[in-house]
């Protein structure tokens, strides 16, 4: 590449570079922790995310009051929901379909409704609620998101909100004062392991004005990580161990019930 096209492109590069708006807030959160562990009895437990909005020279002096999404997203699966129709006196599968690399645990959390705060382009763009969260399915050979009254959608979220998995709450999050909120973030007994993506979003006048992230990870210890561990690194070892363990079983209970 020559020089005059180098300086050209430097050139380009720092006028695209002084083109981007700069933000007049900033967002600064934190989860009350980080790693959160999993025991035999863990029943479930509630982290609180705290942070405040950092106002600078450009703010408009007239801006005063905020919204705050926060969007919390578990490790990602591909799951599939089922259509159970009766037929001749029985239930069977009669339709499936696969959601592709979805959320194991999704959670929305908003200080007031999603209507109230912005326009429904606005709710779809920045994907503020449930219904306007992108779920890709496999449609026969094709990958999309459907509409949100699609059944197998309606059914996949039920679904998972019947077991804590996803849910939405438009008055969770608070303002303790006009820059400083929090909101909880409740974990059920049944919460996938691996890392959760936390997104913050700020919104002023039903527009975005900057967002933030953190994250927090869930992670198995004790007797349960040691046996996932083996099964994940050696698996022929830990195939041989639980065939081991089945025959010492079933010939210890030969042995208590045999009748004589």
């Amino acid at each position: 590449m020559t020089p005059f096209r180098l300086a050209s492109l430097a050139l380009l590069l720092l006028l695209g570079a002084g083109a981007e708006p700069a933000h007049a807030e900033r967002l600064i959160a934190s989860v009350s922790n980080h790693r959160v562990t999993v025991t035999p009895n863990y029943a479930g437990e509630e982290l609180v995310l705290f942070g405040s909005v950092e106002k600078d020279a450009q703010t408009p002096p007239g801006r005063t009051t905020y919204d705050l999404v926060v969007t919390v997203r578990g490790p990602r699966a591909d799951m599939v929901t089922r259509r159970k129709e009766r037929r001749f006196g029985i239930w069977i599968n009669t339709d499936a379909r696969q959601f592709l690399k979805v959320p194991g645990y999704l959670a929305l959390f908003a200080n007031r409704p999603f209507d109230a705060m912005a326009a429904p382009e606005v709710q779809r763009r920045q994907q503020l609620g449930l219904n306007n969260v992108l779920l890709t399915q496999r449609v026969g050979p094709d990958y999309a998101d459907v509409v949100p009254n699609d059944a197998f959608r309606s059914a996949f979220v039920r679904l998972q909100s019947q077991h804590g998995l996803y849910r939405e709450d438009t008055s969770a999050v608070t303002f303790l004062t006009p820059t400083l909120f929090r909101t909880g973030i409740p974990l059920p007994a049944a919460v996938p392991i691996g890392t959760y993506e936390v997104e913050i979003k700020l919104l002023a006048d039903g527009t975005l004005v900057t967002k933030t992230e953190t994250a927090f990870e869930i992670v198995k210890v004790g007797f349960e990580q040691f046996v996932a561990t083996n099964a994940r690194q050696n698996g022929f070892v830990y195939g041989l161990v639980t065939t081991a363990m089945a025959l010492m079983t079933g010939w210890m209970a030969s042995i208590v019930f045999r009748r004589d």
